[in-house]
């Protein structure tokens, strides 16, 4: 009988407003939706506003067959939006509201039994740019049961960071993903050494902080996975590209999935990029699974 995975999405839930539409959005939300569709229990930690975009969600959130019991509802401040501009290479560039409902995500006794039964809790960088909201995020991966995944898509967005908030994220992971203009933020923050190339400076990050495994992804070259005994590379594969909205969080979602399986990771790589590849073909960060991706994937 196949095992159900409970994978815990933390932080950010929001509108990407795009010039002609606006579509459901966070990081956290993507990758829950991308657990969801991959036969797992994809379960969004969040807070929305008492407002019209916060409804609107709920009822997306519902419709996507996602689990709203942890989106909490904010009754003083609003839903957060973040204005979306495509560029010419079909790069997704953000402008994120600030002082929103997910900047105070609070903490929840029913957390509790919730962390007891987790497999793996997935989390990012732009929620904690909020003390509450990264009090609670920090809480929830100490109290996590032992035997959970704590994985770190580090998601640097504009200048919603800090080198405190990255070593302390860092310290308490199993599984780090960022991508190839993340680690050279990460190479400047951390002082690490410029001679160093990609791979270098992930051994180093590996040993600095006892990773099990770093997920470097590349764009149009796809990824590196880098482990202490080992590292792949997988290409991207060749789709018409829409918009890369979402990409990376399907990305993280089938590492997560198919490394709590214990496949080798050289088959994680190649299903995380299948399925980030076909996320670009798609408009937005949750589209609905075809044929044509169930039967790549197994599903």
């Amino acid at each position: 009988m196949k095992k159900i995975f409970k994978i815990l999405g933390v932080g950010e839930i929001l509108w990407d407003v795009f010039p002609n539409s606006k579509k459901l959005g966070g990081a956290p939300t993507n990758f829950a939706y991308h657990v969801c569709a991959l036969g797992h229990e994809g379960i969004i930690v969040s807070r929305i506003g008492n407002d019209d975009y916060g409804r609107e969600i709920i009822k997306q959130l519902i419709n996507l067959g996602l689990i709203t019991d942890y989106v909490q509802i904010d009754s003083e401040r609003e839903t957060g939006i973040v204005e979306v501009r495509i560029d010419e290479k079909n790069q997704p560039h953000y402008i994120i509201k600030e002082d929103v409902a997910w900047d105070f995500i609070q903490w929840d006794s029913k957390f509790d039994s919730l962390l007891e039964t987790a497999d793996a809790i997935c989390f990012g960088t732009l929620a904690q740019r909020s003390k509450v909201s990264r009090n609670t995020i920090l809480n929830l991966l100490e109290k996590i049961n032992k035997n959970a995944l704590k994985v770190y898509d580090i998601n640097l967005r504009q200048s919603f960071y800090s080198k405190n908030i990255i070593i302390d994220a860092l310290k308490l992971s199993d599984i780090l993903k960022l991508n190839s203009e993340e680690i050279e933020i990460i190479r400047e923050l951390l002082n690490i050494n410029t001679k160093y190339d990609e791979k270098e400076i992930c051994k180093f990050l590996i040993n600095s902080f006892d990773l099990d495994l770093i997920c470097l992804t590349k764009g149009e070259d796809g990824s590196i996975l880098i482990s202490e005994q080992s590292s792949y590379h997988s290409p991207s594969y060749p789709y018409k590209v829409a918009d890369r909205v979402g990409a990376g969080d399907a990305f993280t979602a089938a590492v997560i999935v198919n490394y709590l399986k214990s496949e080798p990771i050289d088959a994680i790589s190649v299903k995380a990029n299948k399925l980030a590849s076909w996320v670009t073909s798609k408009n937005g960060g949750t589209p609905v699974y075809d044929f044509e991706i169930k039967e790549i994937m197994n599903l």
